[in-house]
């Protein structure tokens, strides 16, 4: 059975989170696994176990807790309430910020590691020849650790992609604006609609394939590199 224009536009709005989710997580778990990788402060294990919490705690706990944070009385709704924003519950931008806040570890995690693999030496030696902590990251430390951060990206992605729980319960079932794949395969199937959900269902499964695939090929040729 081909995909309907709803089933597209599910698939264009989840492609369009991803996209945005991985791009605000790079730029925020990049200087945090960084610091994580070097840090010897006393709350280096605290700020760990926030960031990895997400990995632990039920999505509908977190999507709860982010939703009463995003409504007319949290925290987060008053402030943009009083900035003139409204609230960001059932809106795409408080998607947004709900899985980054979900697959913030599957980011930070696999920089981390990697950063942390390559040790301070690199490090103290580009020191040594001048160089200053920007050009120690973008010379040395980010293609040193390429493939950790190539990973983290798809990860991030591909988590982004897969969100139900956390999504469901902070943007709601709203076409066009909070409907993402996983919410448009559990409507096909409280309709009944089984030939619908497995095509959409087999989408999904074949884009998880190709994106494990990758993060497999990306671990390997760091293994291979090691040895080199």
């Amino acid at each position: 059975m081909e995909l309907s224009s709803a089933d597209f536009g599910a698939l264009w709005l989840t492609l369009k989170l991803a996209s945005v989710v991985t791009v605000i997580l790079m730029i925020v778990a990049t200087p945090l696994a960084l610091w994580l990788s070097h840090s010897s402060s006393r709350i280096t294990a605290l700020v760990s176990t926030v960031v990895a919490l997400p990995l632990v705690l039920p999505p509908s706990v977190l999507g709860f807790y982010l939703l009463v944070a995003m409504g007319p009385s949290g925290p987060l709704g008053q402030l943009t309430t009083s900035l003139g924003l409204g609230t960001l519950a059932f809106s795409f931008s408080g998607l947004v910020i709900g899985s980054v806040i979900y697959s913030l570890p599957f980011v930070v995690q696999p920089i981390q590691n990697a950063i942390a693999a390559l040790g301070r030496r690199p490090k103290e030696v580009a020191a040594t020849l001048g160089a200053n902590p920007w050009d120690t990251f973008f010379n040395v430390t980010l293609p040193l650790a390429k493939p950790g951060f190539l990973t983290a990206a798809v990860l991030g992605f591909t988590h982004t992609v897969g969100e139900f729980g956390v999504v469901l319960m902070i943007g709601g079932n709203i076409p066009d604006e909070t409907r993402v794949v996983s919410v448009q395969i559990y409507d096909h199937v409280e309709a009944l609609d089984y030939a619908q959900a497995h095509s959409l269902s087999a989408v999904m499964v074949v884009f998880s394939f190709v994106a494990l695939l990758l993060v497999y090929g990306l671990r390997r040729d760091t293994h291979k590199a090691s040895f080199l």
